[in-house]
C-alpha cells in the first residue's frame, strides 16, 4: 500500500498557494496566500514544533519518553501536543486566558497538561509573556523537562526555510514581495532568509501590532492579535533579511479576517487579517504584473469563541 502515510506528521508542509480575487483591486499586484490551515492542526506552527522536537532528538537534548514543557498562546502548544503525542513525550503547556478557548481545549484533547496564567482583561502584553515564561521555567526545574523555549529556539528556522523553498517553487521564482506577522519572528525571518538567498531584490515586510510596535521603536502595549507581538524585541528577531516593518491595529486585522471569510471563503485568524492588510498595501505599491506572498497562519475554527467571530446574530436567536 504505497499511498499510506507513516503518521500524521508526514502531512506537515507542502501547503497550497491560493490567489486572492475579490479583495484585490484592479491594477494591484497579485496577492498569494499560503494556506497553512492545511497542516494537521490547522496552523503553520506544526512546522516549527516538529523541527524543534526532531532537532532535540538528533543531538540528544530530548531523551525517549522525557517530558517536554513550553509556554504558548496556543497554536504552538497545539502543534507540540500533536507531535509529542505521536512521538511519546508527555507535554506540559503554559498558556493563558488571553488566548482562545478552542486552542486550550485542543491542547488538552491531544494529551497536554495545561497551566493557565491569568491575563489583564484578556489582553496580550509583555508582562503576560514574561509570566508565562517564568511558569514554564518553574515547571522545567521541578520535573526536569526539556524546554523547547520557542522565543529563543533557532531550530525552528529550518522549518521556515523549507516554507520559503515551497513558495519559491510554487511561484516559479516569480515572487516580488513577502509579508508576514511576527511573534517569535522565526517565520518572517526564516522565509525571508530563504527568499533573499534566491533573489535579494525580493521585498520583505514584517508586521507587528500598532498597539505594541516595539520593533518599530514604539512603546510596548496590549493588543488582541493572538500569536503576534510579544511586547518586547524577541531573541530571534533579526532585521538583516527584513526590508520594512509595518504596523496594523487589532480592530483592522479582525475586520479583514471577517472580510476574508465573507468575500473569499477563506476562514482564518486575526494575524492572517493583519497579513492581508499589509499585503494589499504592498500590492498597491508594486502594481500589476507583480506578486506578493503572505501567510494564512491558521484556521478561523481556532477563534470561534473569541471577539473575532463570536458575534450574536439575529439568525442565531
Amino acid at each position: 500500500m504505497t499511498d499510506v502515510e507513516n503518521s500524521i506528521l508526514s502531512r506537515i508542509g507542502n501547503t497550497p498557494l491560493i490567489e486572492l480575487k475579490t479583495l484585490v483591486p484592479e491594477g494591484y499586484a497579485r496577492v498569494l496566500l499560503k494556506i497553512e490551515s492545511e497542516n494537521p492542526t490547522g496552523s503553520m506552527k506544526d512546522r516549527m514544533a516538529l523541527a524543534m522536537i526532531e532537532a532535540a532528538e538528533r543531538d540528544g537534548r530530548l531523551r525517549p519518553g522525557a517530558p517536554v514543557v513550553e509556554y504558548t498562546g496556543g497554536s504552538t502548544g497545539v502543534s507540540l501536543a500533536m507531535v509529542c503525542t505521536v512521538k511519546g513525550y508527555p507535554l506540559h503547556i503554559v498558556s493563558s486566558d488571553a488566548f482562545s478557548l478552542e486552542k486550550r481545549r485542543h491542547m488538552r484533547a491531544l494529551g497536554a497538561d495545561l497551566t493557565v496564567v491569568p491575563s489583564d482583561g484578556g489582553r496580550m502584553d509583555a508582562a503576560l509573556t514574561h509570566a508565562m515564561i517564568a511558569e514554564a521555567d518553574r515547571i522545567r526545574g521541578e520535573i526536569g523537562a526539556f524546554w523547547t523555549d520557542q522565543l529563543k529556539n533557532a531550530d525552528q528556522l529550518a522549518a521556515y526555510h523549507v516554507m520559503g523553498a515551497e513558495i519559491w517553487e510554487q511561484t516559479g521564482g516569480k515572487v516580488d514581495a513577502f509579508v508576514q506577522a511576527t511573534g517569535t519572528a522565526a517565520s518572517a525571518r526564516g522565509v525571508s532568509e530563504f527568499l533573499k538567498s534566491k533573489r535579494d531584490s525580493i521585498r520583505t515586510v514584517a508586521i507587528e501590532p500598532c498597539e505594541s510596535a516595539v520593533l518599530s521603536g514604539g512603546e510596548t502595549g496590549a493588543h488582541r492579535i493572538e500569536g503576534v507581538g510579544a511586547g518586547f524585541v524577541v531573541p530571534l528577531w533579526d532585521p538583516e533579511p527584513i526590508d520594512e516593518i509595518a504596523t496594523v491595529s487589532t480592530g483592522d486585522s479582525m475586520a479583514m479576517a471577517r472580510r476574508l471569510a465573507r468575500e473569499e471563503g477563506i476562514f482564518a485568524g486575526t494575524s492572517t487579517g493583519a497579513n492581508v492588510i499589509v499585503a494589499l498595501r504592498v500590492a498597491a505599491d508594486l502594481g500589476s504584473n507583480r506578486s506578493v506572498v503572505t501567510i494564512m497562519c491558521d484556521s478561523g475554527v481556532k477563534y470561534l469563541s473569541t471577539e473575532l467571530y463570536n458575534c450574536t446574530d439575529e439568525a442565531d436567536e
